[in-house]
C-alpha cells in the first residue's frame, strides 16, 4: 500500500519510506526519500533533513542547511525543530529569541520546551505570568491529542515495533 501511496506523491508515505531506510542504515537513500518529501511540504522529512545535516549522516554536516530545515519544519508546526531553534539561540547567547521558540514550541506541547522555559525563569529570563501561560497552553495542547483511539494506536504501534 506505501508503493502506490509513495507513487502518488503521498509526501507522509515517502518520508516514512526514508525512515526505514535509516533505520536499516542506508542514510544515503533515506536522504533522497526526505529531500523528496520536504519539497512536497512535509515539515517531518524537513526536521529529519536537518537531523541528517546536524550529525553527518549520507550528507555532509552543514549548519546552514540544517538551519535551513528545521526552520522549515518550525514554521509547519513542528515542536521538535522550534525546540531546537531555541537551543540554538540559548547557544549563541540570543535569549529573548530562544525564549519565544521554547514559549511556540511549549504551546505545541513539547515536554523539553516546558523545562527550558522552567529553566529561564529561575534564571530570570521569563517572568512568572508567561510562565503560567505556556504552562495552561502545553497542557491545552497534551489534553487536546488525548483520545482512546490514540491510546490504542499507539498501543499497536509500541507492540509492533518490539516484535510483540
Amino acid at each position: 500500500q506505501r508503493t502506490n501511496r509513495i507513487k502518488m506523491n503521498d509526501p507522509v508515505a515517502i518520508c516514512q519510506e526514508g525512515v526505514d531506510h535509516f533505520e536499516k542504515g542506508d542514510a544515503n537513500k533515506a536522504f533522497e526519500y526526505f529531500t523528496k518529501a520536504s519539497g512536497l511540504g512535509d515539515v517531518e522529512a524537513h526536521y529529519l533533513l536537518s537531523l541528517l545535516y546536524h550529525n553527518g549522516h549520507g550528507v555532509e554536516k552543514d549548519r546552514g542547511k540544517e538551519r535551513h530545515h528545521l526552520e522549515e519544519a518550525a514554521i509547519g508546526g513542528h515542536p521538535r525543530a522550534r525546540n531546537n531553534l531555541g537551543c540554538d539561540e540559548e547557544e549563541s547567547g540570543n535569549i529573548e529569541r530562544a525564549v519565544k521558540h521554547f514559549t511556540i514550541a511549549a504551546n505545541l506541547g513539547h515536554d523539553e520546551s516546558i523545562k527550558a522555559l522552567m529553566d529561564n525563569f529561575k534564571d530570570g529570563f521569563v517572568c512568572k505570568d508567561d510562565l503560567a501561560a505556556a504552562l495552561r497552553a502545553h497542557q491545552a495542547a497534551v489534553d487536546a491529542t488525548k483520545s482512546p483511539q490514540r491510546d490504542a494506536a499507539e498501543e499497536y504501534y509500541r507492540i509492533s515495533r518490539n516484535g510483540g
